[in-house]
């Protein structure tokens, strides 16, 4: 019994060293963000833009948020609307608040049924071919925007070379309720956390689902929306094959917010599980490393371990160690990088989703299967999607 628990102390100890390894990354990560937005120059540069919106159905509290994408700060651009059919909810909402702002142009489209798994790139492919102008920007239809979010996007394409550019977000759990607010924190805090570390050590090489801005040019080098119809990860996608055109992908300054639509339990476990399976299948080897990402498991190991073995001052101070450095990555990112009216709810429930974590981190090895826009896909290689009934 006893050299097990030696075992268990061992793995407890490692996971708390390279936990904090990571989180020291992160802060480093952090600050060199945040020096960058001090230092980005004021740019004029605003070309005409195509704003991309693919919609599926009357999402809570969706007319609000298109119409913060209607009061843009920008000389020139125009919205278009995609759904499977003209008569979609969504884009009943969309109208609606299109009447409203009557002086930006507007288009509504329908794409038909898709034959792909993924919809949503039918929709763009539609979008791209009836864009008038040359740059792209996509935004899932769940974010809500500032005033200046398309100047802050289109600025860093003034670099020829720049194909692609991408933006953080924070999670917002406008609904409220505890399983909203992990799944925020998760999105605030973990997937900022990750991004930029990764962005730090080797540079922007994908994109982030919920906004993603392209060159018409660049899209059309790397074949269109359509050859990401059959992955689950079209994001990521997206942004890998601009990378490796040789173009740069950049990590734009503004920080949108992303909204948790799923509000109870359940619904809020099958998205996070999707999004763990989306990124083993995507980045297998990065995906691994991160069970050594997770701070406060292996605290808790530790503290077990350490309680029963007779150390009750190391148990303890494991279990601070663990909560505390999440907490203080919490609040770096928050006020630092998102720049949330107020950090506390992601401080306080950033270590319970951290616990969580590494539970969603196991379980993605597990079935291949994920639940999405009511049907059941299997995920196979590259994050390649399939029916499975097909």
């Amino acid at each position: 019994m006893e050299t097990l628990l030696d075992i268990v102390l061992g793995v407890g100890l490692f996971g708390l060293v390279t936990s904090t390894t990571y989180s020291v990354l992160a802060l480093v990560a952090t600050l060199r963000f945040r020096r960058r937005a001090r230092t980005f120059p004021v740019s004029d540069y605003a070309p005409p833009v195509s704003l991309l919106k693919p919609l599926h159905g009357a999402e809570t509290g969706l007319e609000s948020y298109l119409a913060t994408f209607f009061e843009q700060d920008y000389p020139e651009y125009e919205i278009l609307f995609c759904a499977r059919r003209l008569d979609d909810a969504g884009l009943d909402i969309a109208r609606r608040v299109a009447a409203r702002y009557p002086c930006v142009p507007v288009k509504f489209l329908a794409s038909g049924e898709p034959t792909m798994p993924n919809a949503k790139s039918l929709s763009l492919e539609s979008m791209a071919g009836r864009a008038q102008h040359d740059i792209f920007i996509i935004s899932d239809s769940d974010v809500r925007v500032h005033p200046g979010y398309l100047r802050d996007v289109v600025a860093p394409f003034a670099n020829p070379n720049v194909g692609a550019v991408t933006c953080l977000y924070r999670g917002d759990a406008a609904e409220g309720g505890i399983w909203s607010g992990i799944e925020a924190a998760a999105m605030s805090i973990e997937m900022t956390a990750g991004v930029l570390v990764v962005e730090m050590l080797e540079g922007m090489k994908f994109a982030l689902g919920p906004t993603m801005a392209i060159r018409r040019e660049s899209l059309a080098e790397i074949g269109g929306f359509l050859p990401m119809g059959d992955y689950c990860a079209d994001d990521f996608l997206l942004g890998n094959r601009v990378a490796a055109l040789g173009r740069t992908v950049v990590l734009s300054q503004h920080v949108i917010d992303h909204v948790v639509l799923q509000e109870s339990f359940w619904p809020s476990m099958q998205h996070q599980a999707r999004w763990m399976k989306s990124t083993r299948f995507s980045r297998p080897k990065g995906h691994l490393g991160t069970a050594l990402t997770f701070s406060v498991p292996y605290g808790v190991l530790t503290a077990i371990a350490a309680a029963a073995l007779g150390w009750p001052a190391m148990a303890g101070a494991a279990l601070v160690w663990s909560i505390g450095s999440r907490m203080l990555l919490a609040a770096a990112i928050s006020r630092r990088v998102l720049r949330e009216a107020s950090p506390w709810q992601s401080v306080l429930l950033y270590p319970v989703r951290d616990l969580l974590g590494i539970l969603f981190w196991a379980s993605s090895y597990g079935s291949p299967k994920i639940f999405w826009r009511n049907e059941i896909f299997l995920l196979e290689k590259q994050g390649r999607m399939r029916r499975q009934d097909s």
